[in-house]
């Protein structure tokens, strides 16, 4: 295995964007790639498929069905984590996370556990979000960060974009944690993921990132997935002690 870095990316109904995504992921970074296809009834896993047998750097783990966010990327580190890989990327298929971060997420891993890439910090930033969009997001960062918070001694928590989806582990990281305990999908994924490696002591920066809406295909963002990830943020504190 040539490389030392794996990109996760799930798929479910991305046909239109994988055939581009992926060529441009292994162009701009030394970097495997780990497509998590959750059975797209749009034929996206075929897709996948015949790029993988085109590119050794390509792989494809085909799931049953639609599971959720969570599940497919729990997965996917367990795919990882059973080969040689020493960073472990999440990344969406859409281009609402663009690759040409990629070096930059690997140069910040070598001075730290877990490299968010972060809306809300200098630097960072959205494009083509509306109005709620942005309050839905900035909020439950803010929310999430109070909660998890709360009942801290001075060096707590204090990542601003709790809920991106734009990350690099070291596979140290997803060794130390449960797996199988992390029952969450969208935000509150992200969110318990990222509090899970800050209660086991791990280093935690954030680089600045500019989200873009995504260029085709339809968002997986519902109200479903707000409204857990509400509920689920007071669990995850008294839960991941």
């Amino acid at each position: 295995m040539a490389n030392e870095a794996i990109v996760l990316i799930p798929t479910y109904n991305e046909r239109e964007n994988i055939a581009s995504i992926v060529p441009e992921v292994l162009r701009t970074a030394p970097v495997d790639v780990l497509i998590i296809d959750d059975n797209s009834p749009d034929g996206t896993g075929a897709v996948a498929d015949g790029m993988a047998e085109q590119d050794s750097r390509i792989h494809v783990l085909h799931r049953a069905g639609k599971q959720g966010l969570g599940k497919a990327y729990i997965a996917g580190f367990k795919w990882a984590l059973e080969r040689p890989y020493k960073y472990i990327f999440e990344m969406d298929a859409d281009f609402s996370h663009q690759p040409r971060y990629l070096p930059a997420f690997l140069e910040a891993i070598k001075e730290a556990d877990l490299v968010l890439g972060s809306r809300y910090i200098d630097g960072g930033g959205t494009v083509n979000w509306g109005m709620l969009r942005k309050i839905i997001s900035v909020g439950g960062s803010l929310y999430a960060r109070t909660i998890l918070n709360a009942g801290f001694p001075p060096g707590k928590l204090g990542i601003r974009d709790l809920t991106g989806g734009f990350k690099c582990f070291r596979r140290e990281v997803l060794q130390a944690i449960d797996l199988d305990a992390v029952e969450s999908t969208g935000y509150a994924f992200q969110i318990e993921m990222t509090y899970r490696a800050y209660r086991k002591g791990f280093i935690i920066r954030e680089i600045p990132i500019v989200f873009y809406e995504r260029e085709a295909g339809s968002s997986k963002m519902s109200q479903r997935i707000v409204v857990e990830a509400m509920m689920r943020v007071p669990e995850i504190r008294f839960k991941v002690q």
